[in-house]
């Protein structure tokens, strides 16, 4: 009890206090100093990222984030051996554990990094209209860990960066105007010039459809049911590819039932070379499917 209470005297304390006093005076200087080299050197180190055509969201994190916690890291290993603090067990301590939560957020490490590689690579933008693992929307904010897209549904979705850069993605933004490619299918039957002439009559003067580049039309393909066609039209804004799409393949649709066009269902066109006799004996026990070349009473027998 007396040794509990000769440590908290009060003059004892006071004097190591007093003899702690100059050390940590030191130390607070030490941080002052750090935190005072930080914010000069702040504005110029943005202007000098800044200059090297680094994304703004970029110079914000490095200069703001990185190179703040590196000096402040600094400020603090100098301030803790001004009081007497085992820096090198201390930061011996901190990479075990540093270790140890790399280990633990290995995912998360790898989104940052992939977050640095996008800002440097620049592969889309803020406002740019993209597609990504299966999701086409604008990008609304990039992050170090993730970017987020908002679609056209007004839905908010949030794809990890390490996503992004394993995947293929389509910025239909990058170059300004977007081609708009709508098909459409017409019977074997029907004049392919003449459809041609019906559908790009019929879209030529849709709102959002520019008229240099022109609409064109192009065969793609002779399907199995129909020839299939591609009405091709150009818009200078990627945000009203899906509108324009939607109007195009409605307006193709309405122009080709005013022309007179069939557009045709899928179908299949079966043919028998041989079938054996006693196939058609059981079928001619159903109505309608006696041998083609039988007639009359022979076709049921």
């Amino acid at each position: 009890m007396e040794t509990l209470l000769r440590r908290f005297d009060p003059a004892a304390m006071t004097e190591r206090a007093l003899q702690h006093l100059p050390n940590v005076l030191a130390a607070l200087i030490v941080l002052a100093v750090f935190w005072l080299l930080f914010s000069v050197t702040r504005p110029s180190l943005r202007r000098l990222l800044t200059r090297a055509g680094l994304h703004p969201t970029l110079v914000a994190m490095l200069v703001e984030r990185v190179y703040r916690a590196v000096v402040l890291a600094f400020g603090l290993v100098m301030a803790a051996d001004q009081i007497g603090v085992n820096v090198g067990a201390a930061l011996a301590g901190i990479g075990v554990v540093g270790i140890a939560v790399g280990f633990a957020a290995q995912d998360t490490l790898a989104n940052v990094i992939a977050g640095f590689l996008i800002f440097i690579d620049k592969p889309f933008a803020v406002g740019d209209w993209v597609t990504v693992a299966e999701n086409y929307g604008s990008v609304s904010d990039v992050t170090m860990r993730s970017t987020r897209i908002r679609t056209p549904r007004n839905t908010y979705v949030v794809i990890p960066n390490r996503t992004i850069i394993d995947t293929v993605l389509v910025n239909h933004s990058k170059h300004g105007e977007t081609r708009i490619d709508v098909p459409i299918g017409i019977a074997y039957k029907e004049n392919i010039p003449r459809a041609r002439e019906a559908l790009l009559a019929a879209v030529r003067d849709l709102p959002g459809v520019l008229q240099a580049p022109a609409p064109d039309l192009v065969v793609t393909e002779l399907g199995a049911s129909s020839v299939n066609l591609e009405v091709r039209v150009w818009a200078k804004d990627a945000s009203r590819e899906r509108p324009i799409y939607f109007h195009v393949m409605e307006a193709g649709k309405l122009a080709l039932d005013a022309a007179g066009i069939e557009i045709p269902y899928h179908h299949l066109q079966l043919f028998l070379d041989h079938v054996d006799d006693r196939v058609w004996q059981q079928a001619a026990r159903v109505a309608g499917l006696a041998r083609p070349e039988a007639s009359g009473p022979s076709a049921t027998n």
